[in-house]
């Protein structure tokens, strides 16, 4: 008899080395034990490294590591953080750069069957889009001071619309990180669950069918299942990388509102 299929259960945690909580004063207990999700970042972050390592080795002729490498840091630099920001957007490339590397190689690690897709847990989307939340906000006060206000202010409009629009353009501004957290969160684990369900179909038709006689048209609807599993996972590692690129390009956006309000009011 079949196991009940339970198509969530691929984004459970778990504790692979356990680890004594502790307590931290305003806090509370933390807890560093290595589970599943901490490994796999662990595994991205080395994996990262490794590559950007050897793809910077400035050879006179670049080979295929580092020509992919030149691409990567040109679609950040000019793709992204320069015709968003413009010059002043320099200083944070590194950032924008590390964001979209990191949550491109989560997301497609995630594609890989076995393993764990550490993007399709909110609390990792929640705290990428705090921190870039807090970038914004930290910006916005360092290079315009009190100016940063003028952020919730549209330009040539009515003194008297502005009641109803400052109000309006707070509440867009505090809902930046969950519109961002949310997107990324939404898309990869809606696409799991979809592939799983379907990935279940080729297992499930494919064991009926074997029972012979009129079950083994289950053949049609297992190989049609496999066709659809194929097409999503094609699909999905698209928007694994399209989604590391909107979310990168957002922050961009976010940045340019702060880094270029003194032009744009």
């Amino acid at each position: 008899m079949m196991a009940e299929i339970q198509p969530m259960e691929q984004f459970l945690i778990h504790k692979w080395v356990a680890i004594p909580a502790f307590h931290v004063p305003g806090v509370g207990l933390v807890d560093l034990s290595i589970t599943n999700s901490v490994a796999t970042m662990m595994g991205a972050a080395a994996l990262i490294c490794v590559f950007f390592l050897a793809a910077g080795r400035g050879k006179v002729v670049p080979g295929r590591v580092q020509a992919f490498g030149e691409i990567l840091y040109d679609l950040a630099d000019k793709g992204l953080t320069g015709p968003m920001i413009g010059d002043r957007g320099r200083p944070f490339l590194p950032y924008v750069f590390a964001l979209f590397s990191i949550i491109a190689v989560l997301d497609i690690w995630g594609l890989v069957p076995g393993t764990f897709t550490v993007t399709s847990q909110l609390s990792v989307t929640v705290t990428l889009a705090i921190l870039t939340f807090l970038i914004v906000v930290v910006t916005g006060f360092l290079r315009n001071g009190i100016g940063f206000f003028k952020l919730f202010v549209p330009g040539g409009v009515h003194w008297g619309m502005l009641i109803i629009l400052v109000p309006i353009e707070l509440i867009s501004f505090l809902v930046r990180p969950v519109t961002l957290s949310m997107r990324l969160f939404g898309n990869m684990i809606g696409g799991h669950v979809v592939m799983y369900m379907f990935a279940s179909f080729v297992v499930g038709m494919g064991a009926f069918a074997l029972t012979g006689g009129l079950a083994s048209l289950g053949f049609i609807g297992s190989a049609l299942s496999l066709f659809m599993v194929i097409a999503l996972f094609a699909l999905e590692l698209i928007v694994a990388f399209l989604q590391a690129f909107v979310f990168a390009a957002l922050t961009c956006t976010y940045l340019s509102d702060v880094v270029n309000l003194d032009h744009g009011h």
